[in-house]
């Protein structure tokens, strides 16, 4: 297709929306689309260099009179300007809140100077199921999402809580997360797994951003399920608030010794490619990021049955799904899958299933959902 110049606007966290922003803008930069990052920092996946990719920093003063820097103010003035100057055609966000809002302000101020620039925003989760359900934003996430040009949802089951809590009159379409497969593919590091497992125990893996949602509890109490039948260790990947808590749970069940908190890490693929099982019990997940990394390191994942992870776990054959808080139905399914006999097929399906997941897939759909959000914001101008 012809190149597009997009401005991909996101949060440049570790966080799953901008994550799959930043996959997505270099993605579409290596396909020969201009690429323009708009946000505070640089994403943190933003870690090579492109002739099509481009980042602009939204500097946010200080002043006096503010206790809250306007991030939204300045990030709509930073929409404008880069818009302008390199006549972009379209605008992505990710994530309602405030970039969906931010960029209906950058329109309204871009119309004034005679440029129609249309507005995809894509809804990730929190920004829906936590955020947005605030009395505080709720207005302005519906108006938001209403006023954009396209909206897409990483999951069905996103699209469905979207349209269940908010007057929405908006089409959603659901494009789901996805992965390269390419820099997930099963790269053995031997001696990285001898150091952890000398034994040859099992290696059990979990990843997140250690909140309460998460329920950071269950996957240790799981694992403690797990260690007292065969010998096992456990990789905690992440950080945050429940991190001290989890950590005292091992020393009261006095299983420190096989469990080691690792903290943020950038290349969780060198960790999952010597895994042999992924838990992820969450009480909300909109798609599972974290299952689809660990799925491509052929690593088989044990999670709860809520949210979007029933589009992407297979219940039996890419892993097994329990209910929420069923720390023993999750504990019985795990050694299911980590007996020797089951463990090869599961790993072989998790692969299979991730595969239908890779951004050779789902990259031809943003495209072609671009083109038909620009086609039908330039019939309006026409009309």
């Amino acid at each position: 297709m012809n190149q597009i110049k997009i401005g991909i606007v996101c949060y440049p966290t570790f966080g799953g929306s901008g994550v799959v922003a930043t996959e997505l803008g270099k993605a579409l930069a290596q396909e020969g689309h201009k690429v323009h990052f708009i946000t505070y920092s640089q994403p943190s996946r933003l870690d090579f260099l492109n002739e099509n990719l481009f980042y602009h920093e939204v500097s946010i003063r200080s002043y006096p009179l503010f206790e809250y820097p306007p991030y939204e103010l300045a990030l709509a003035s930073k929409m404008v300007s880069v818009v302008k100057n390199e006549k972009l055609d379209l605008l992505h966000v990710h994530y309602a809140i405030p970039h969906a809002s931010a960029a209906y302000m950058a329109k309204q101020i871009l119309k004034s100077h005679g440029i129609n620039i249309p507005v995809v925003t894509t809804l990730h989760g929190t920004d829906i199921t936590l955020v947005g359900k605030d009395a505080s934003y709720e207005p302005v996430v519906t108006f938001s999402i209403n006023q954009s040009d396209g909206v897409t949802a990483v999951s069905e089951d996103l699209r469905k809580e979207t349209y269940l809590h908010f007057k929405i009159t908006n089409e959603i379409q659901v494009i789901p997360n996805f992965i390269d497969l390419e820099k997930f593919k099963k790269q053995k590091k031997d001696h990285f797994k001898k150091a952890i497992c000398p034994n040859g125990e099992m290696l059990i893996v979990h990843t997140s951003n250690f909140r309460k949602v998460k329920r950071i509890g269950d996957v240790i109490k799981v694992f403690n399920n797990i260690h007292k039948e065969i010998p096992a260790k456990l990789l905690m990947i992440g950080d945050g608030p429940e991190r001290a808590t989890a950590e005292e749970q091992c020393r009261e069940l006095n299983i420190s010794q096989d469990v080691r908190f690792l903290g943020k890490l950038e290349a969780v693929e060198e960790v999952l490619s010597v895994a042999d099982l992924f838990l992820m019990p969450s009480e909300k997940e909109s798609f599972g990021l974290a299952a689809l990394e660990a799925m491509a390191c052929e690593v088989p994942v044990i999670s709860s049955n809520t949210g979007g992870i029933p589009e992407l776990n297979i219940n039996g054959v890419t892993g097994f799904m329990s209910n929420i808080g069923d720390v023993e139905d999750m504990t019985k399914k795990s050694l299911i899958v980590l007996d020797k006999n089951n463990l090869p097929k599961f790993k072989e399906n998790a692969l299979k299933r991730a595969q239908e997941f890779d951004i050779s897939r789902i990259l031809p759909l943003y495209e072609a959902y671009y083109q038909k959000v620009m086609e039908r914001a330039s019939s309006r101008i026409s009309v």
